[in-house]
């Protein structure tokens, strides 16, 4: 049987399907009753599962147009971002952004809204200018930004139709430098830290008032930030105590280009602990410390089945089914151990204390999240469900995730 990523979801569909051309993705959709993509397995709920049928974009063939005057490049949506991140950067171009594993697929990320951090960068999907979508006829469906409902096909939940293709914004090269401090207090000015450079990253593990290590990344051409009442590490670091840091990106200050160091996970490596379940809550900016200490008052309940916990920042967009539509906003990330039955009560209490600031859960990971909840914390998530409805009219692209979300 085939699984995740992390092997906690079986996939339950019929076939999987592994074109080899644009004419064979088409004519798969076309003939399928339901069917839905499969990007590299790193959702950790059922996001990506059908009754129906699977397809794989893996095997299509590789896409990677440069347009240099435009500053955009045109991507094949199964591609990782690891597998072109170099090329752009040989050729004088680098993505503003980057999330903590370079193992993901373009699609499979902008369709979720899996970021980075930094208080000035958007996430993943902001950098998105264009999509072709393969819809439930078969034809392409090609989408650019400026027109309409284009803030509401990016991030997609795979629900629209099959991604083939998109064209992403592109900024001039450059390159970061990777500090890691340890013992922050919580009582700190935590915001200030997340804006104290390009990437800030802060990792706890609740185990007291105190934060492990805050992963600072910054351009080499802005002053050093060093965060109060911090200590330098002596040596490299890895997010999760006891795991070797050699699968983590180059520390101690020494200069490298932008897609070796905003990573926090070599290409080459297991991305993070490599046996974890993970959830992640985004609450506005302004909530974020009140949101935090409601999370340290029960890290009594959260520590015993953490690995690890991190803090980032992520700036405002206006995507529709974005965690990040029109606030900037906080994200607590946890990585627990993989032991479902320990780890999903304590999923749902974090969720409870966090109600109360419209917590948003990241759409690819463990939540108990109603989907009544969920469609009173976005305000476009109607609009979506009539976009989906009108390009997908026989529901050829929905699961059962989708169809309690969008009912």
């Amino acid at each position: 049987m085939e699984q995740n990523w992390a092997g906690n979801v079986t996939y339950r569909a019929t076939a999987i399907h592994y074109p080899r051309s644009d004419a064979e993705l088409r004519s798969t959709v076309a003939n399928a009753t339901r069917i839905r993509a499969l990007g590299t397995r790193h959702a950790f709920n059922e996001l990506a599962n059908t009754g129906g049928e699977l397809v794989s974009l893996a095997g299509l063939p590789r896409l990677v147009e440069i347009d240099s005057g435009a500053g955009q490049v045109r991507v094949s949506a199964g591609l990782r971002y690891a597998e072109f991140a170099e090329e752009l950067d040989a050729k004088g171009f680098a993505l503003a952004n980057l999330a903590s594993l370079p193992h993901i697929s373009v699609a499979g990320s902008t369709a979720t809204a899996t970021h980075g951090s930094g208080s000035g960068n958007g996430s993943l999907s902001t950098s998105v200018a264009g999509l072709e979508i393969v819809t439930a006829d078969g034809e392409t469906l090609a989408i650019d930004r400026g027109d309409e409902d284009f803030d509401g096909t990016v991030v997609n939940l795979g629900a629209l139709g099959v991604v083939r293709s998109l064209t992403l914004d592109l900024v001039p090269a450059f390159e970061i430098r990777q500090y890691v401090h340890e013992g922050l207090p919580l009582g700190s000015d935590i915001l200030g830290v997340l804006d104290g450079a390009y990437s800030v990253s802060l990792f706890t593990d609740w185990s007291s008032d105190v934060i492990n290590q805050v992963w600072v990344k910054q351009r080499v051409s802005d002053p050093e930030f060093v965060p109060e009442a911090t200590t330098r590490a002596d040596g490299p670091r890895h997010p999760v105590p006891g795991m070797a840091t050699r699968n983590c990106t180059q520390q101690l200050g020494i200069p490298g280009r932008s897609f070796e160091r905003l990573p926090h996970f070599r290409p080459e490596f297991t991305p993070s602990a490599g046996e974890e379940l993970q959830t992640e809550f985004m609450v506005a900016r302004t909530d974020a410390v009140a949101a935090l200490h409601a999370i340290n008052d029960i890290r009594d309940r959260v520590h015993p089945v953490l690995q690890i916990s991190e803090i980032r920042a992520v700036k405002a967009d206006r995507l529709w089914l974005s965690p990040f539509h029109e606030r900037d906003t906080v994200c607590v990330h946890f990585t627990w151990i993989a032991d479902a039955a320990a780890v999903m009560p304590v999923v749902e209490l974090v969720g409870e204390r966090l109600a109360q600031f419209d917590a948003r859960p990241h759409w690819a990971k463990v939540f108990t999240t109603t989907p009544e909840v969920l469609q009173s914390r976005y305000r476009r998530l109607q609009d979506f469900a009539h976009l989906a409805r009108r390009l997908d009219p026989g529901g050829k692209f929905t699961n059962e995730m989708t169809d309690a979300l969008l009912r």
